[in-house]
């Protein structure tokens, strides 16, 4: 599933073709929306939201088109009308007279009133999102401590999306790799230099994989392994997808673990008790 980055960079584009143009057409394949079609038509998107895993997008008379990717679902922006050659299900389109907003294979779209918005089941429940809100260091600390999220499992806790709207499985361990932060631990086991570093982290790793492409390692690093003809996958990352590969700070093999059923990596020297 695509977390919070690759998200942000969909809306980026959906936003780019669609933004203060006015919709000339737009479809639903799900039959209770397509009354909502009349309505929509005619009126200009007037930006794209995103919140963690969900988009939200505006038009200027009120209303908001709540979509959620999960595991399957791909936005596509073409040139107006022209559809690509897929096995995909077109689920929503919109359409200006210069651009196609086409959103495949998604199977949970909503209509809302914009007013509607904050009380939407998932909305309500999610966490702040980096991307889309200013949230601080100080912010993120309080919330690491806070009696609702300090004993949870940083493993649990970092793919809890009502604390971080958009957090997923690379940048978990990303994160407690880049803080020195053992997976077994909790905020309220952890130093209070780990745990501030980790509020610096999460908020640095997450707008690093927005505007580097997904990158989390060390740009310079990054950079000195491309130029040495290693592939993305080898310099992408601090620790994930990098089991039994030298870790970049000390050379120790990297481990990888079962956490909450998902994989997860990390360095036994750099992260240890």
């Amino acid at each position: 599933m695509p977390e919070g980055p690759e998200i942000r960079k969909a809306a980026d584009a959906v936003e780019k073709a669609l933004q203060n143009r006015k919709v000339l057409d737009i479809s639903f394949a799900f039959e209770a929306l397509q009354g909502y079609e009349d309505l929509l038509r005619g009126a200009d998107v007037t930006r794209v939201d995103t919140k963690g895993k969900a988009m939200l997008t505006r038009f200027d008379n009120g209303y908001t088109i709540y979509s959620h990717n999960q595991l399957y679902g791909k936005w596509m922006v073409r040139n107006a009308y022209n559809y690509p050659n897929t096995n995909r299900q077109l689920r929503l389109a919109i359409h200006n007279e210069k651009k196609s907003a086409l959103l495949y294979s998604a199977s949970d779209i909503e209509v809302l009133k914009d007013e509607e918005v904050p009380d939407h089941p998932f909305i309500r429940k999610i966490g702040p999102d980096i991307l889309s809100e200013q949230v601080t260091e100080e912010e993120m600390i309080e919330r690491f401590k806070s009696k609702r999220f300090s004993r949870r499992k940083w493993t649990s806790l970092l793919l809890d999306q009502s604390f971080v709207a958009g957090l997923g499985n690379y940048l978990r361990s990303e994160i407690l790799f880049a803080s020195g932060i053992h997976p077994s631990l909790r905020p309220g086991d952890t130093e209070e230099d780990k745990v501030e570093e980790a509020a610096r982290q999460t908020i640095a790793l997450i707008q690093q994989s927005y505007h580097h492409k997904g990158i989390t390692v060390d740009l310079d690093i990054a950079e000195r392994m491309k130029s040495e003809g290693k592939t993305r996958n080898q310099y992408r990352h601090w620790v994930f997808r990098r089991a039994l590969q030298p870790c970049h700070i000390c050379g120790t093999k990297i481990e990888k673990i079962e956490a909450g059923n998902r994989r997860l990596y990390y360095c036994p020297y750099c992260q240890s008790l």
